[in-house]
């Protein structure tokens, strides 16, 4: 039986559309939100809300599109900490002094897809245009977690991985955390060759459902029960699981998605946060 929650909830301002976890804001101790591509000032294929400074667009238009996004979540855009993406497994502890980094200061948050805390106001951010956003609550000991899981990190378990670095550092348990794992692209359209299936295949070798056949020496990857079964693996409960359960590759009027737009796209961004 699947006990997993399903779906993340959208939440909308004016043109603003984003996503937040009912089990996270239950708790009353995060802010927190996913973005769509909607609702920013962005042009041409970064349309509207891209959060990404390397992508073809203007400084300005990414600065105004992340303060449309965190004046609707509830968090000072100076709060900000980025990540330094490289699709690893690496995972940074930040504080108060990182805040800013990668947005108004120069960053030295280098080679990592993971940011960690438990400092409140400090606003951990990752980036996604296809790739798995992992978001972490101990809402016991007020730690929180957001790892940006491509599939080399999920195949390097960077979601099995972050709740460890919980545990070791924080004493988190793993049947008190909860864990959101965002819009994605989903099994539907992640279609791959021999070499990444079989690195799915040796990496879970437990699970085999991962990986199905496709077509013409092809196969599909379920990146959400990829990370979903490696966290159940370490213990957190399967009712402690949210998933958003949307594509971003189907639904590119929502979503930025870099396979479905051929490379030429915004960023998207989950940004999460003690209160």
């Amino acid at each position: 039986m699947n006990n997993n929650k399903s779906g993340f909830a959208l939440q909308q301002n004016g043109d603003l559309q984003y996503y937040t976890i009912p089990s996270f804001e239950q708790t009353g101790l995060v802010k927190h939100g996913f973005s769509t591509r909607l609702g920013g000032v962005s042009t041409g294929e970064c349309s509207t809300l891209n959060l990404g400074f390397k992508k073809k667009d203007s400084r300005e238009a990414v600065l105004e599109n992340f303060k449309i996004l965190t004046c609707a979540i509830g968090v000072d855009p100076h709060d900000l900490v980025f990540s330094d993406q490289v699709h690893k497994d690496g995972i940074a502890i930040v504080g108060v002094e990182d805040r800013e980094k990668g947005i108004f200061k120069e960053s030295d948050i280098c080679e990592f897809d993971g940011l960690m805390t438990n400092e409140p106001r400090v606003a951990l951010v990752t980036f996604y245009a296809d790739c798995v956003p992992l978001f972490f609550l101990d809402p016991v000991q007020k730690v929180i977690a957001l790892s940006h899981s491509g599939w080399r990190g999920t195949a390097a378990r960077i979601g099995a991985k972050t709740i460890q670095k919980m545990h070791e550092r924080y004493g988190t348990r793993m049947e008190d955390c909860l864990v959101g794992i965002g819009p994605s692209i989903g099994s539907c359209c992640f279609e791959v060759d021999l070499s990444v299936a079989e690195a799915f295949q040796n990496a879970f070798p437990q699970h085999p459902e991962i990986v199905t056949d496709g077509k013409r020496d092809k196969y599909y990857v379920d990146l959400w029960q990829a990370n979903r079964l490696q966290l159940k693996d370490m213990g957190v409960p399967g009712e402690n699981i949210t998933i958003a359960g949307q594509c971003t590759c189907c639904h590119r009027d929502v979503f930025f998605s870099h396979r479905g737009d051929k490379g030429h796209t915004g960023s998207l961004a989950g940004i999460l946060m003690l209160r």
